[in-house]
């Protein structure tokens, strides 16, 4: 009873903790402090802290690693994260914008579980024997990280697409501004303020620029990882399926799935590694990407078919 108890205070603090840190570092893009920064990076370790409470507190009173059910794997997925922004930010990388990323996901993904699930799919309860495996540790939980990481990739993208857009635009006023405002219509001091105006948004645009260096590089990075542990991932549960089912391969929905998200993601790969593409063509592959892996995590879960669903099981 005392683990129950635990598990849901851990639960709402860290639930109350994704939140206020969302709004610190959503408002440390507007108005950029270091102090803000520091305290979001504090908040989401306190918060690591308390998720992995929960997950600890469930493990010692049902006695089997938190994995089984579809609120334990949205848990896990937010307590991910959590870790891949301190470990990030351990990393010493000068990455103030990565709690906007990390925070929100964490956020979501924990107040769906806890908020957007019925009660009687939160209680834990005894696994199915086809649940009862050793397997269970290795493929679930490579298949969660790398659920996170790919998430993680995949939103950098968005954001490198959405700011991208707004430095063409800024191009764009610049150029017109070079034809618009001849020198010879205006007088010398429209002149410095036209040229004022043109170094602060050159400035703007420089900024914007690396900063979607950065994006562009963290979703390389995060890609590539979450890639490599689909692959493991995939793998394991192949060699799992036949120890329960007889056979490494059926086409059950979560499995097509999870195969067109390796192959999307291998496409994503192949275009920077052998191709050579940066910035916007390779960051749209991955942007659909985000709907792929959703599609694959919950959205088969949503329909409830295949020899994945055991009552909207992982």
């Amino acid at each position: 009873m005392i683990f129950i108890t635990l598990e849901h205070i851990s639960a709402h603090v860290s639930f109350s903790l994704t939140f206020v840190i969302t709004l610190i570092y959503w408002g440390n893009l507007v108005y950029k402090s270091e102090e803000l920064s520091n305290s979001g990076g504090k908040g989401m370790i306190v918060t690591c802290i308390c998720i992995t409470g929960v997950l600890v507190a469930r493990l010692l009173y049902s006695g089997h690693l938190p994995l089984s059910n579809l609120y334990e794997s949205f848990m896990f997925l937010s307590w991910t994260s959590s870790v891949i922004h301190i470990v990030i930010e351990l990393r010493g990388q000068d990455a103030w914008w990565l709690g906007a990323i990390t925070a929100p996901s964490a956020m979501l993904t924990h107040g769906f579980a806890t908020l957007g699930l019925p009660d009687k799919m939160q209680q834990s309860a005894m696994l199915v024997p086809a649940l009862q495996s050793h397997w269970l540790i290795m493929h679930v939980s490579m298949i969660l990280l790398s659920y996170a990481t790919l998430l993680c990739g995949s939103l950098s993208s968005i954001a490198l697409l959405v700011i991208a857009s707004q430095i063409n635009q800024k191009i764009l006023i610049n150029v017109n501004n070079s034809f618009l405002f001849n020198k010879n219509w205006y007088s010398h001091d429209q002149e410095k303020k036209e040229l004022k105006h043109t170094f602060y948004l050159s400035f703007l645009n420089y900024r914007k620029w690396f900063f979607t260096n950065q994006l562009d590089q963290l979703s390389y990075r995060a890609i590539g990882l979450g890639f490599s542990l689909l692959t493991i991932g995939i793998l394991s549960g192949a060699v799992w399926a036949n120890e329960a089912w007889g056979s490494y391969w059926s086409w059950d929905p979560k499995e097509t799935w999870a195969l067109i998200t390796w192959i999307l993601f291998a496409i994503y790969l192949h275009t920077r590694i052998n191709r050579g593409w940066k910035g916007k063509k390779p960051a749209i592959v991955a942007s659909l990407g985000f709907i792929i892996v959703w599609t694959c995590y919950l959205g088969v879960d949503l329909l409830g078919i295949g020899l994945h669903s055991y009552g909207w099981l992982l």
